[in-house]
């Protein structure tokens, strides 16, 4: 399996857990407001401070993104790009978003695919105060009760990053759903696998699904070389299989630094973590009490 080498001391804790409620809604994303401020509004509709959510349709004008791409420093193993501004209106295909706190004000990390004025199919990082919705949105949405994706230094990749928190009330409604951010060179299917094994989930459901993976592994044979990435789930789930043992079925986006665009599901044991993943993990099964996987 492929690593990276950042260049900050490595944290031992490479999988963040931290439990927590949920609360799921559809909800439109409507034009005339910036994605971090429409999401924000949801954040406090629903009286939560974080989210996991997927984005389907709609547009933006005016947009900025920013593309993954090689460091042109040794302060950071890998970076992103400069801006890019496509002038008209973008059109929305999927997004995958985490919306936490940076500095005690909402934050987001969002990255997607759309399609330019002239109909290029492109992705990358979403600028979530310059994104301005021009025709709605549809979002589904995950609201985190009792936990919290907040902005936090990272000495190892020179970054921050989301780290879930716990916060508040709400964590212990008893479907055992928990809040996950995967750090660098840890496999991302084995890690689900892992947490889920070891709160004896035997079912469960992705949801949201925001990250980087170095290059990409797909379990049809196809190879992403370029190593800088930028990943959504599309969709995502952990059961018991055939030969009863816990499997991830990841099924990703994602845009790589040369600009490539690639579909599919990962190859359990051979993805590595570029940078970050967060997601959340709803378990719909547990294994008996007394029983072993």
């Amino acid at each position: 399996m492929r690593r990276i080498e950042h260049p900050g001391p490595v944290n031992a804790q490479r999988r963040l857990t931290v439990d927590c409620g949920l609360e799921y809604a559809r909800v439109p994303l409507e034009p005339g407001a910036s994605l971090i401020d429409s999401l924000a509004a949801m954040l406090k509709r629903y009286d939560a401070t974080s989210a996991v959510a997927t984005l389907h349709g709609g547009g933006f004008d005016p947009f900025v993104y920013y593309m993954p791409a090689l460091s042109p420093t040794p302060a950071h193993a890998v970076y992103f790009s400069g801006r890019h501004e496509p002038e008209g209106l973008v059109r929305l295909e999927a997004a995958g978003v985490t919306i936490g706190r940076r500095d005690n004000q909402p934050w987001l990390h969002c990255h997607g695919i759309w399609r330019d004025a002239a109909g290029n199919r492109l992705g990358g990082h979403v600028v979530p105060n310059e994104a301005l919705i021009a025709e709605p949105i549809e979002a589904s949405m995950w609201f985190l009760k009792g936990a919290a994706f907040e902005v936090t230094p990272s000495p190892e990749t020179s970054f921050s990053l989301f780290e879930p928190k716990a916060r508040g009330e709400g964590a212990a409604d008893g479907k055992g759903a928990f809040a996950l951010a995967v750090r660098a060179n840890e496999d991302l299917c084995t890690a689900l696998e892992e947490e889920c094994r070891a709160r004896g989930i035997t079912s469960a459901n992705v949801r949201g699904g925001v990250g980087s993976l170095v290059g990409t592994s797909f379990e049809d044979g196809r190879v992403v070389e370029p190593f800088v990435t930028e990943v959504f789930i599309r969709q995502g789930k952990i059961s018991v299989n055939a030969a009863n043992e816990l499997e991830a079925q990841i099924d990703v986006a994602l845009v790589d630094h040369l600009g490539g665009l690639s579909e599919g599901r990962l190859r359990r044991g051979d993805n590595p973590v570029l940078v970050t993943f967060e997601l959340v993990i709803e378990p719909s099964s547990f294994t008996p009490t007394g029983s072993a996987q």
